[in-house]
């Protein structure tokens, strides 16, 4: 059994989740997570690598700064966790709702090029010009 760590290094967390430095300077700087300062030497809690990996799991789904700032603060008020939840599930359906929507304009732009190949195939026939 592991016993719970009090502190992360910067480069700790790094390492474990592939980010710079400056990306986790700019959580900082955007209020997202609160590292303990030593001097020049940002020490981060367990729940600031927590919330570090909900931060990073939440724009790898597509959501914006404020978005994932939102369903944090969310978290720390009332409703609290209730609220965070629905909040949350508002706005993955909003997330599926509009990859649906790229979905569909990616389909009828591929049908488009599908077709001016066709065209274009159809011409050089026309032309004489074997493709």
């Amino acid at each position: 059994m592991s016993a719970i760590r009090e502190y992360y290094s910067i480069t700790e967390l790094t390492r474990e989740f592939g980010v710079s430095t400056r990306t986790l300077r700019f959580y900082e700087d955007e209020g997202l997570i609160h590292p303990v300062r030593r001097g020049r030497t940002r020490l981060f809690r367990p729940s600031d690598r927590h919330l570090l990996k909900q931060i990073l799991r939440g724009k790898r789904l597509g959501f914006s700064i404020s978005e994932i700032q939102e369903i944090i603060q969310m978290y720390k008020a009332p409703p609290g966790e209730v609220g965070q939840i629905h909040l949350m599930m508002k706005r993955v359906e909003e997330k599926r709702a509009e990859l649906r929507q790229k979905r569909r304009d990616i389909e009828e732009t591929l049908a488009e090029l599908d077709q001016v190949e066709e065209g274009c195939i159809e011409r050089l026939a026309e032309l004489g010009v074997n493709t």
